[in-house]
């Protein structure tokens, strides 16, 4: 997200917030996806009835604490994600699957819209191995339902670190910058040519 995105960061307020919002209660299940620029997966999510909570983070890699200059510039292995918190008895983990595929390229390689490298690369880390199948059944749908070889990265969930707080709703902390970002990044144009009607994936499934 170098440029369009670092004009979108310049003169950002800078607000706390915990990176574990909502994690107190017992009742809520927690799900890791990586699609590009992390700002519009918390957009995407937020959405999402059933979703309590969203943090902007980094997982998939080797680096310890990275800070979010450290994996956009490379080698850390990481991937930018958010860390979605939901009720399981509101929303189920294949809703949240229908959801991420219909906000990513998922033909991109190391990549998704204006954002290049592995760090925006899609990604989906499950935790337990109905995820793993959930997640490999609906990639493997989708690569015939296009004919195509489907990109995104399924792996196991190891670790993840929350962003700098001010990346933390950036969308609604900061909306003039963050809606320029995501009109020149071309995202929306992107998901409309893949997924047609179904883009966004709010839509009755």
């Amino acid at each position: 997200m170098i440029g369009i995105r670092s004009l979108a960061l310049a003169g950002a307020v800078l607000l706390a917030l915990p990176w574990a919002k909502g994690m107190a209660s017992g009742e809520t299940a927690t799900a890791v996806f990586g699609g590009g620029c992390f700002w519009c997966v918390e957009e995407a999510f937020d959405k999402v009835e059933g979703v309590t909570a969203t943090t902007s983070g980094f997982s998939g890699g080797h680096v310890e604490n990275p800070s979010y200059q450290q994996v956009v510039a490379g080698n850390t292995g990481h991937a930018e994600v958010v860390l979605v918190e939901y009720d399981p008895e509101a929303v189920d983990y294949a809703t949240l699957l229908h959801v991420f595929w219909r906000n990513i390229d998922p033909f991109a390689v190391d990549r998704q819209f204006c954002d290049v490298g592995e760090a925006y690369r899609s990604a989906i880390f499950y935790a337990t191995d109905a995820e793993r199948e959930l997640a490999e059944a609906t990639r493997d749908e989708l690569a015939v339902r296009f004919e195509r070889d489907i990109a995104t990265e399924i792996s196991p969930f190891e670790v993840f670190y929350p962003a700098e707080e001010y990346h933390q709703d950036y969308y609604r902390k900061n909306p003039v910058r963050y809606n320029y970002y995501k009109a020149a990044c071309g995202r929306e144009r992107r998901l409309e040519q893949v997924w047609g009607d179904e883009a966004g994936g709010l839509s009755q499934r």
